[in-house]
């Protein structure tokens, strides 16, 4: 499976971004699909997830600031953030994950006045 983010750029603090992620390739029928993010200095960290089944997760630090969802047809995650703040600056990475796991690129997200 490939993927490929899109949507990241600067932004000042409580602002927003919207990430994308197309998949292309085999897609099997059940499957977790999320965003990760690495801050410099620091190890990859969940950010959120979402089944094929449209089940989302999220981490604590994001919660109530950040939506992820997905389009099936299209095959593309999205991750809405909104109230940015500095803290979410990271390289941001879309996964997919069913039978091992595939990584997008990176997208960076840079939250700064």
């Amino acid at each position: 499976v490939q993927l490929v983010e899109s949507g990241g750029g600067l932004v000042q603090p409580g602002g927003s971004l919207r990430l994308s992620c197309a998949a292309s390739g085999r897609i099997f029928s059940i499957y977790v699909m999320g965003w990760y993010r690495q801050a410099p200095g620091k190890e990859r960290e969940l950010v959120a997830t979402i089944t094929n089944g449209g089940s989302a997760n999220y981490a604590d630090f994001v919660k109530g600031r950040f939506t992820i969802s997905s389009d099936n047809a299209k095959k593309t995650v999205y991750l809405q953030m909104n109230s940015l703040k500095p803290e979410d600056t990271a390289v941001y990475y879309c996964n997919y994950r069913a039978f091992g796991d595939s990584w997008g690129q990176g997208t960076q997200v840079t939250v700064s006045s």
